[in-house]
């Protein structure tokens, strides 16, 4: 007999201790999920790709070959991701940037909206 358990909702810190160890290697198995919930065609290049003095979370391309980063941020957005982020959309010449955060900023939201 299969034993059923009870679903529980746990942060995302209890689930993914260390976003490159544990969160960035699941996303990348499960890239589909995304791509999905985002009406995106992604498909992965590279996780923690070099760009420069540091390293993109995962690489992509989307449908159209084009690059796509994924910034990964499991707590409140801060200026560090934001530039990173941006830091790594215009070295690579990315068509989309994509931030997971579990808590984005409104001034982050805002940048962020602008940019588009």
């Amino acid at each position: 007999m299969n034993n059923i358990g009870k679903l529980e909702v746990v942060s995302v810190r209890k689930a993914f201790p260390h976003e490159a160890l544990h969160f960035t290697k699941w996303l990348e198995a499960h890239i589909d999920a995304l791509s999905k919930r985002l009406n995106i065609s992604l498909s992965v290049e590279q996780r923690e790709q070099s760009a420069g003095d540091f390293s993109i979370d995962l690489l992509c391309e989307d449908g159209d070959g084009k690059p796509v980063i994924i910034e990964n941020q499991l707590e409140k957005t801060n200026h560090d991701h934001l530039g990173k982020l941006l830091t790594y959309l215009v070295n690579r010449s990315a068509s989309t940037a994509i931030w997971i955060t579990t808590e984005p900023r409104q001034e982050h939201q805002k940048v962020i909206y602008t940019a588009q």
